[in-house]
C-alpha cells in the first residue's frame, strides 16, 4: 500500500527550506552592516589590498555600499562601489529565480559561467579595478 501524499503546502514549504536558509545566512551579515556604520572610522578593518598597494580593491567600498543600499540611498551605493550594486542585483535575480523554482516545483535554471563569459567577468572586474584607481576612473573610487 503506498503512503498518503504529503499536503501540498507542505512540500513546498520543504522546498522553499533551501532558499530560505540562504536568505537568512545573507540577511545576518546585511543587517549588521546596516545597524554597524560603516563610514565611522575603526568600525572594520582596513582592506588588507589597500594597505599592501595603496590601490582600490573590487570590493573596496562594498561595506559602505551595502549601508547605503539598506538605508534607502541607491545613488551613494553606486559611487560606493558600481560593482557590489551589479553583483548584489543579480545575486537577489538568482535568488528569485530559485525561489520561484521551489515555490512552482520547477528545476532550477542557473547560468553558467564557462570559457569566454567566465574570462570577461574577470576582464571587466579587472578593467574595474585598474578604472577606480586612474585619475580619470575618480568617480567609481568609493
Amino acid at each position: 500500500m503506498n503512503a498518503p501524499a504529503a499536503p501540498a503546502h507542505r512540500s513546498a514549504v520543504r522546498r522553499m527550506a533551501a532558499p530560505l536558509a540562504a536568505l537568512t545566512a545573507a540577511a545576518a551579515p546585511v543587517l549588521f552592516v546596516a545597524a554597524v556604520d560603516p563610514n565611522t572610522p575603526g568600525r572594520y578593518p582596513v582592506c588588507p589590498f589597500l594597505q599592501a598597494t595603496g590601490w582600490w580593491c573590487p570590493g573596496c567600498g562594498g561595506l559602505r555600499c551595502v549601508h547605503a543600499l539598506t538605508h534607502g540611498h541607491p545613488l551613494q551605493a553606486l559611487h560606493d562601489n558600481l560593482l557590489a550594486v551589479l553583483l548584489l542585483t543579480a545575486a537577489v535575480l538568482l535568488w528569485l529565480n530559485w525561489a520561484g523554482s521551489a515555490l512552482t516545483a520547477r528545476p532550477v535554471r542557473l547560468p553558467t559561467l564557462r570559457g569566454r563569459h567566465a574570462l570577461l567577468v574577470v576582464a571587466a572586474v579587472a578593467a574595474f579595478t585598474v578604472a577606480r584607481n586612474l585619475p580619470v576612473g575618480a568617480p567609481l573610487a568609493p
